[in-house]
Formats: structure tokens, C-alpha cells, sequence
């Protein structure tokens, strides 16, 4: 979940959330919707995928999973 949840703005820190992505697709809990976004993303390094999702209102699901997991990991 660390490289999903990278912060945004770091050097190919797209990419690293898209392939962590990737991962979570695979492994079925990510839907192809919700993938899309962070391969639209991967190339904007800047720009948070979560952000976009909930811009375009969706994976709901993936947005309160990856909230969770930040909020459980903020210092």
C-alpha cells in the first residue's frame, strides 16, 4: 500500500503509484476504472490519482480504503 499511497510531487512518483496500481488490479482489488485513472496519472508526476477520482466521482471504495490507509499512516 506504501507505493499506491505515494505523495505527489516526487520524481517518477506516477509511475511507482501506476505499477503499485497495477498490482492491486491484478490482484482484484482495484476495478479497471479506478487502474485508467492512475495510468492517465502516471506521467504527472504532481497530480494525486486520488484527487482525480474524486474530480470524476469514482471508485468511492478505493478513495476511502487508500484515506484509511494514510490517515492510519500520517505522522
Amino acid at each position: 500500500m506504501d507505493l499506491v499511497a505515494t505523495p505527489p510531487g516526487g520524481e517518477w512518483s506516477g509511475r511507482a503509484r501506476y505499477a503499485a496500481a497495477m498490482y492491486f488490479y491484478q490482484r482484484g482489488e482495484m476495478p479497471a476504472e479506478v487502474l485508467e485513472v492512475y495510468r492517465i496519472s502516471s506521467r504527472l508526476d504532481a497530480e494525486d490519482a486520488v484527487d482525480v477520482l474524486r474530480l470524476w466521482q469514482i471508485g468511492t471504495d478505493w478513495i476511502a480504503r487508500i484515506e484509511a490507509w494514510r490517515a492510519a499512516h500520517s505522522t
